[in-house]
Order: C-alpha cells, then structure tokens, then sequence
C-alpha cells in the first residue's frame, strides 16, 4: 500500500480514537508517530515490499513506560498472517485502554456488539440422541 494510503487510514482511525498522528515519514523508514495524553506515545512502522523495507508492521515506543502494553500489539502482529495498518492500530488501542482510563474492552465491544443484535429464536429441535422431555 502506498505510504499516502497508509497515512489517511491513520488520519481517519485517529477520528475515532484518543490518539492524534503527530508525525508521517516515508523518507528512510515509513514511520507513523502518534500521541495520546497522558504521555501515551508509540510508533508504528510500515511494511515497504516494493523497495526491500520490512515485511510486516512494526509496533514501538521511545517511552518504557508503554512498552509492556505494546507486547500484546507485536504478539499480534508476529501471529499468522498480514495485518492491515487498521488491525494493528486497533490491537494498540486495545493494549493501551488500562493506560487512558478506559474500561476493558472485552466487557464493553460484548455489550456494544449484542445491544443491536436480535437473537433468532430457537427452534423446537432434538438434537440426536438427545430427549427433550
């Protein structure tokens, strides 16, 4: 993906996020900079196949104190398969919620995601073997 592609995805996620991008280069390394407060920082570089760059995305922070919620980003990224820049960038956010006083996602995206879904009702069925008496 071309690096301005890479940048408005960024720009747009940022949109929905605490974090703001404070910083875009693509002169020796496709580097994506953001900043969130409290002092939340971390940066992300960009896989470059066409010119030999890395291969996948690259999660890091100049700041120790964000580096062991980074862990799970890189944990992420380093499992099967390519990740698009929004998967990575969602996958930080999660890791730094505790940081920015957010509740935990797991709790919140289940109760988000099941608000606006209608169950289907069951249907009066047996399953093999089974009596439903």
């Amino acid at each position: 993906m071309e690096f301005k592609q890479l940048v408005e995805v960024a720009e747009k996620w940022c949109s929905s996020v605490p974090f703001d991008l404070i910083f875009a280069e693509e002169e020796e390394e496709r580097r994506l900079d953001f900043y969130a407060e409290p002092g939340i920082s971390f940066y992300v570089l960009c896989p470059d196949n066409m010119t030999g760059g890395i291969e996948h995305f690259h999660v890091w922070s100049e700041s120790e104190d964000c580096l062991p919620f980074l862990q799970v980003a890189q944990d992420y990224i380093s499992s099967c398969g390519k990740k698009t820049l929004l998967e990575v960038l969602n996958k930080v956010f999660t890791s730094f919620r505790p940081l920015l006083g957010l509740p935990d996602i797991d709790d919140e995206t289940f109760e988000q995601y099941h608000a606006g879904v209608e169950e289907e009702p069951e249907a009066d069925h047996q399953q093999m073997g089974v009596s439903q008496q």
